[in-house]
């Protein structure tokens, strides 16, 4: 069945409703109002929230937040607020009360819909500044009105008015503002036209792999870019959209339950099941251990040859498919057995991780892109893929690289610029290129790789540019660590934060009769000389100036509640290094 081609997320809906009818369209683990949908029911309930909203007195071009959680609530008010003609705004459910003001207030947000009585407290106090507040959750008004009185004040709206109202919407017209996560300083908006959309979606059809009927388990944040491209492309190709139950720590044991045939997901779930099957295999016998580990330089060798097309000899054929039917079928269990295909990004993601399952049979495509570039610039694909490489770039963006190695990009899918703020605008969109921010180079066969931040480079007193993001993911590949930040700007040598990663750490201490408590543990000397054995071998790979000297291990995780990482799970570095200077000082006193 062909894609559908919309130019307007306006009409997404009602196309989909018309085009797939009663296939069905979105399903959740989670019980909701709307846990099982086919794209006809899909099309009629977003019609009449868009008439809900249309009597609250939303206008085409007013802007509308959604402060929730991923769910299919999400999506129907996603899609009905941009039947309505407004522009959405989506703000991430981490976000605190103070987040959500600056968010809310600077985009002129004129109606907020939120998930519960949580999210709504965040805003209460500027309810005011709103036309209305709408909750998605039944008995957790608060004084907003909840989704089923929001149906009902459209009744009297005529059921035609979305539809004009999406024949209204221009190619230039904003469809949504989303703002970056805010490594540094307060977020910014980023405005997306429909005309951007509409480029992205005209080159992602290899990257995405989803025919009609496919599952897609979607867990990570729609207030985020990457998952919202996979929700509205999977919506073109009348596949099914599974979201999670809202409970991250069970989102593998879902898969197994959902058995989705495409997964996007953010570097950290494919890292915590590569280290619980390396953990696994530290309990088996050695026997067991070799066998799995001939079954990965088979899975490795066979999967690379038939990707280059040669010829696998007979022999090693039979011996592959028996050790492929062993060993490497449980590592797709683990995802439900179906998953032919899985798209990263947002962070870097360890070779050694990709080339893991690439042997197991789940090729993970590594892609790059920016929110303001629409979320894509480059991307691996079944058919052209290099680890290592973010891709090439898609067909109709060009990337180039700076004399001082930033990273640009130029094509339709760049944003309109930031809201609100010509200055910012400018800066981003120097001489027509986007300027990214990043650290890259193309290699020989057009392939980027993303090296490093600008901004995020240090120079301790050697004088070597370091970039921390390679040496931080080799630290981050210990089964042990969970966050590793250096820090050195100006300084002697590098040193680093640590965390623990309590799933695999705990049951370590548990084995030694040691406290099962992460601020216990931080302090305990077998931890210490366990996390030293790990910067050991990471230092080994690198020259002198760029070796961790010393290290502090912090008694809990880093994480977006705490400030330490922002809602994608980046590292706030400015932040981290203020709220540990004295933790770093003391690293460098002899």
């Amino acid at each position: 069945m062909p894609t559908l081609d919309v130019s307007r997320l306006a009409d997404l809906a009602s196309a989909a409703g018309s085009h797939f009818a009663d296939d069905p369209a979105i399903r959740s683990v989670r019980p909701s109002r709307w846990s099982k949908l086919t794209y006809r029911q899909l099309a009629e309930v977003v019609r009449d929230v868009a008439r809900g909203l249309i009597a609250l007195g939303v206008e085409p071009g007013d802007h509308v937040a959604i402060l929730a959680e991923t769910r299919p609530e999400w999506t129907v008010c996603d899609l009905a607020a941009l039947a309505a003609g407004a522009v959405v705004v989506p703000v991430y459910p981490t976000n605190s009360p103070a987040e959500c003001e600056w968010v809310l207030t600077d985009s002129g947000t004129s109606l907020v819909i939120c998930e519960n009585s949580e999210q709504l407290a965040k805003v209460a106090a500027l309810a005011e500044k709103f036309r209305a507040l709408v909750v998605m959750e039944e008995g957790s008004t608060g004084g907003a009105l909840d989704l089923d009185e929001l149906v009902a004040k459209g009744k009297d709206v005529d059921p035609a008015e979305p539809q004009r109202r999406a024949a209204a919407v221009r190619p230039e017209s904003p469809a949504t503002i989303i703002y970056t996560s805010g490594t540094t300083g307060s977020p910014k908006g980023c405005v997306i036209t429909n005309a951007n959309w509409a480029a992205t979606f005209a080159v992602v059809r290899d990257s995405i792999p989803v025919p009609a009927g496919d599952v897609v388990y979607l867990y990570l944040p729609l207030a985020h870019m990457l998952a919202r491209i996979v929700q509205i492309e999977v919506f073109r190709r009348g596949g099914v959209l599974h979201f999670f139950g809202g409970d991250v720590r069970q989102v593998v044991a879902e898969l197994a339950q959902v058995r989705p045939r495409f997964l996007p997901s953010v570097p950290r779930l494919f890292e915590k099941v590569h280290h619980r099957v390396l953990s696994m295999l530290d309990q088996v016998p050695p026997d067991d251990r070799d066998a799995f580990r001939r079954a990965l330089e088979l899975g490795r060798q066979v999967r690379g040859a038939q990707r280059r097309g040669e010829e696998v000899p007979a022999e090693v054929r039979e011996e592959f498919a028996e050790a492929d039917a062993r060993w490497l079928a449980m590592v797709r269990a683990a995802f439900g057995g179906q998953l032919e295909g899985a798209l990263t990004g947002a962070a870097p993601i360890a070779p050694e991780v990709l080339e893991f399952f690439d042997a197991c049979g789940i090729p993970i495509l590594e892609g790059y892109g920016l929110t303001e570039s629409t979320a894509v610039i480059s991307i691996n694909t079944l058919e052209a893929r290099k680890i290592g490489t973010v891709g090439r770039p898609v067909p109709g963006v060009e990337v180039r690289i700076a004399d001082d190695g930033e990273v640009l990009a130029r094509g339709d899918n760049m944003f309109a610029g930031y809201h609100g703020d010509p200055e910012s605008t400018a800066r981003a969109l120097a001489d027509g290129w986007l300027h990214t921010g990043d650290l890259g180079e193309i290699d020989e066969d057009g392939f980027l790789r993303i090296t490093g931040r600008k901004k995020e480079l240090i120079i301790p007193a050697s004088g070597k540019n370091i970039s921390p993001n390679p040496i931080e993911n080799d630290l981050r590949q210990s089964r042990w660590i969970s966050h590793a930040v250096l820090h050195g700007d100006r300084r002697p040598y590098l040193v680093a934060l640590v965390t623990l990663e309590g799933e695999e750490i705990l049951p370590w201490a548990r084995e030694r009769g040691l406290p099962e408590d992460l601020a216990q543990l931080a302090g305990h000397p077998a931890v210490r000389a366990l996390v030293q054995s790990v910067v050991d071998e990471v230092n080994a790979r690198y020259s002198r100036p760029e070796q961790v000297r010393a290290f502090a291990v912090l008694g809990h995780d880093f994480g977006p509640e705490s400030g330490e990482l922002t809602p994608t799970l980046k590292l706030r570095r400015s932040a981290i290094a203020a709220k540990y200077r004295d933790v770093l000082d003391k690293l460098y006193v002899s």
